[in-house]
């Protein structure tokens, strides 16, 4: 699979903004792959908006939730260590899904690089408040130790990650940075996401 640089992530609670609107921004920036993660809300309310952000064209996965990725028909799904195995979404989803799989550690990585998926994710990398239950933080030489773990397999960091930091985690090993406060919290996040796509290129 070939990730962009940087991989958005919506937060309704951080963006005073339903899924739909901050993906409508967040792709007029330039995002082409974006994830819906939703922690609160009802099922149905995630599944109108999640339909609604698929207006927008570009590729959308959904955190957590398979069915709601099959019911609005998202690109795919992206799994915690705790959710749904990668195989049984697989089975779910068919073989043209994109499953995207979250790891913590070097041997977590390893053992997902083995999986049904399409990419990992690992982190976090910096020190986060997006995220309450994180695992500890891995930094930049964790970062490289997992990409010389994995090889070539595609590879998303997350956590704590900048517009200041984020060359150092794609100079350390990752093919893209997964955001969420870098962007969401900014006074225009069109712009933000513009400046982030052409300053990693």
């Amino acid at each position: 699979m070939q990730l962009p640089r940087v991989y958005p992530l919506t937060d309704v609670q951080l963006s005073g903004l339903s899924h739909a609107e901050q993906v409508r921004l967040l792709s007029r920036g330039g995002a082409s792959l974006i994830q819906l993660r939703e922690k609160r809300m009802a099922a149905a309310e995630f599944h109108e908006q999640a339909k609604a952000a698929k207006q927008s064209g570009v590729q959308l996965i959904i955190n957590d939730r398979v069915d709601i990725a099959l019911a609005v028909g998202a690109s795919g799904v992206h799994l915690g260590q705790d959710d749904m195995p990668p195989e049984a979404a697989r089975k779910l989803l068919g073989p043209q899904s994109i499953i995207g799989y979250s790891t913590h550690n070097v041997d977590q990585a390893i053992s997902a690089a083995k999986l049904p998926i399409d990419y990992l994710a690992i982190g976090p990398i910096f020190s986060t408040m997006t995220k309450s239950d994180t695992a500890p933080v891995l930094g930049l030489e964790g970062l490289r130790a997992v990409r010389r773990a994995i090889g070539e397999f595609p590879l998303v960091a997350i956590g704590g990650i900048t517009s200041a930091n984020a060359r150092e985690v794609i100079d350390a090993g990752a093919d893209s940075v997964a955001v969420i406060s870098a962007l969401l919290s900014a006074a225009n996040i069109t712009t933000a996401t513009r400046s982030l796509l052409h300053f990693l290129q």
